[in-house]
């Protein structure tokens, strides 16, 4: 069996640009799907994922950490967020093919079942860009928070930290702690909600102002505290922060995810297997975190074929705690992708299928092509001019 074509779909799913991985082989009707969407990058990836398919043509498409090794190695340059999420995209796609070729789910060759539902989380908000990053009043953020909870989840991610530089004023932090305040009693304490500072904080002490504030509704965790690399920084934060902290969404390479878990600064890990390399290196990083007792719960407010492919991860990971996931992006969301995510409860029940389980119907891929995404990053600047991070 061997690899003849690697190419990209990139459906646009208004908030960010999906791109769909097509493997196709040999054998008559055997491909392989997977994703490799990276926001604000579509073009990059897709052109990475042209230069690196000639790596693997005429290569048997069941050699997968081979495949792997050679798009990484033989690309002689290290690859960086754009390239490891064309290997991501690639990676997932092989491990589709080999489940159906052995006719099992890829949960089973991923080291089988350890549960029999996956948790799950959404974001307030759900696919609407705008209401997810730039609700900053308690009153629709309450709103946003019942349609999540009505919708059948019983946990939600909600990003209400204000754009932050060094200092964190005492309105905006105390306008934190009135909004946490507001959610926790709307919602009762059966649900888990968690807030993602997106890096926003620019110090440990800006960072450790508004945890003060959250720390009395009790959130699950508190997500990307500090930029990534600022690893000194973050264990200030963990020295003094009374919520557990998460991270682990934009670091790529598995030594980061080790000189994170020495230092150990968080509770749980959270790669994102269309970065990382895919789901056998988010094996790998979550089999390292298992080592320090961390948790992981992947990043993914992606595609529907990234959904699956974390589906199957989270069913085969034993110390998954939670799942990220966008299934609310847009209404046509199971139009473009057929597959086996269902939530129950607050669950994603175990699928059966063999490889990913998906269907991609290209036609209605067609109907949502390429544009350009919208660039929410512009609104990250303080009253003064100053550009902080998003």
């Amino acid at each position: 069996m061997k690899i003849t074509g690697i190419s990209t779909r990139v459906v646009n799913a208004e908030m960010r640009n999906w791109v769909f991985v097509r493997v196709e082989t040999d054998s008559p009707d055997l491909v392989g799907w997977g994703e490799a969407t990276l926001e604000w990058k579509t073009r990059a990836v897709v052109g990475a994922i042209e230069d690196l398919a000639p790596l693997l043509l005429g290569r048997d498409p069941r050699d997968i950490e081979q495949a792997v090794r050679v798009l990484k190695k033989h690309s002689f340059w290290r690859l960086g967020v754009i390239g490891m999420s064309a290997v991501s995209g690639i990676e997932m796609a092989l491990w589709d093919i080999l489940g159906k070729v052995l006719g099992v789910p890829v949960w089973r060759l991923l080291g089988g079942k350890v549960r029999d539902k996956v948790r799950v989380y959404t974001h307030l908000g759900l696919g609407d860009m705008r209401a997810v990053y730039e609700t900053t009043d308690a009153e629709p953020l309450v709103a946003r928070a019942n349609e999540v909870l009505a919708r059948g989840y019983r946990a939600f991610k909600a990003v209400f930290i204000p754009y932050t530089h060094y200092h964190a004023p005492l309105p905006e932090v105390e306008k934190v702690g009135r909004m946490m305040e507001a959610l926790r009693r709307a919602v009762g304490p059966e649900i888990e909600v968690m807030v993602d500072f997106h890096g926003r904080p620019a110090s440990a002490a800006a960072a450790l102002a508004y945890i003060d504030a959250l720390a009395p509704g009790r959130p699950m965790f508190v997500e990307e505290p500090l930029p990534p690399g600022e690893m000194e920084g973050l264990k200030a934060v963990a020295a003094y922060s009374k919520v557990p902290l998460a991270t682990g969404e934009r670091l790529v390479e598995r030594t980061e995810f080790a000189d994170l878990l020495a230092a150990r600064v968080v509770g749980i890990v959270q790669p994102d297997i269309c970065h990382c390399g895919g789901l056998l290196e988010a094996k790998k990083i979550a089999a390292m975190a298992e080592a320090f007792s961390v948790g992981v719960a992947p990043h993914n407010p992606l595609g529907p074929i990234a959904g699956v492919a974390a589906l199957h991860f989270a069913v085969s990971t034993p110390n998954h705690v939670i799942q990220e996931e966008m299934v609310g992006a847009v209404p046509w969301y199971f139009e473009v992708v057929e597959g086996p995510i269902e939530l129950i409860d607050g669950f994603w029940r175990v699928p059966d299928a063999p490889g990913l389980g998906v269907t991609v119907n290209e036609a209605a891929c067609a109907r949502h092509p390429y544009k350009p995404e919208i660039l929410a990053t512009r609104a990250a600047v303080l009253d003064d001019g100053t550009i902080v991070d998003w």
